[in-house]
C-alpha cells in the first residue's frame, strides 16, 4: 500500500476539505452524492471508492437493496427519478460516449426536471470531488479502514 498521499502533501486536506463542504452544501440529500460517488467507483473500478460510498450509504442507513442497486441504476425501483437523474450525470461524464458530447443539453434539462439551479451546480461539484479522488484512489490504492480519513465523519 501506497503512504497516504495526505500525510506527503499536507495541502491536500484544506482542498478535500472544501470539497466535502461544497459537495455538503444540503441543496442535495448527502445520500444521494454518496449513490453517485458509489457509481463512479464501480465505474472506474475502485474498491476504495466503491467499499467507502457504500459504507456511507450503510451508515446513513441505505437499505441493502437500494445500494446494490446502483449498479443497475437505469430500471431500478430502489432509486427515485431524481437518483436515477444524478446518475446518469456521473455515468455521462466518466463514460465516453460514441455520439460526441458526453453531457447533451437534453440530459441536462432532465436532470435539471428534478434539481434547481443550486443542486445543480452542486452535482457538478460531486461528481468533480469523486473524479479529484479517481486518480488518488486508482494509484495509491488505499484499503478502506486502514488509510485516509472519514471524510463525512
Amino acid at each position: 500500500m501506497t503512504q497516504d498521499p495526505a500525510e506527503l502533501v499536507p495541502e491536500l486536506a484544506e482542498v478535500s476539505a472544501a470539497l466535502f463542504k461544497a459537495a455538503g452544501n444540503r441543496s442535495i440529500p448527502r445520500t444521494t452524492i454518496s449513490l453517485l460517488q458509489l457509481r463512479a467507483g464501480q465505474i472506474v473500478g475502485s474498491t476504495y471508492l466503491t467499499v467507502l460510498h457504500t459504507g456511507f450509504l450503510r451508515k446513513a442507513g441505505v437499505s441493502q437493496e437500494r445500494i446494490t442497486s446502483v449498479a443497475s441504476w437505469q430500471d431500478s425501483p430502489y432509486l427515485t427519478a431524481a437518483e436515477r437523474a444524478a446518475l446518469a450525470l456521473v455515468e455521462a461524464v466518466l463514460q465516453p460516449s460514441s455520439q460526441g458530447e458526453r453531457v447533451p443539453d437534453e440530459l441536462y434539462a432532465q436532470a435539471a426536471e428534478h434539481y434547481d439551479e443550486k443542486a445543480l451546480a452542486t452535482l457538478m461539484i460531486a461528481i468533480g470531488q469523486v473524479n479529484f479522488f479517481v486518480a488518488i484512489a486508482l494509484i495509491a490504492k488505499p484499503v478502506p479502514g486502514r488509510s485516509f480519513t472519514d471524510p463525512w465523519a
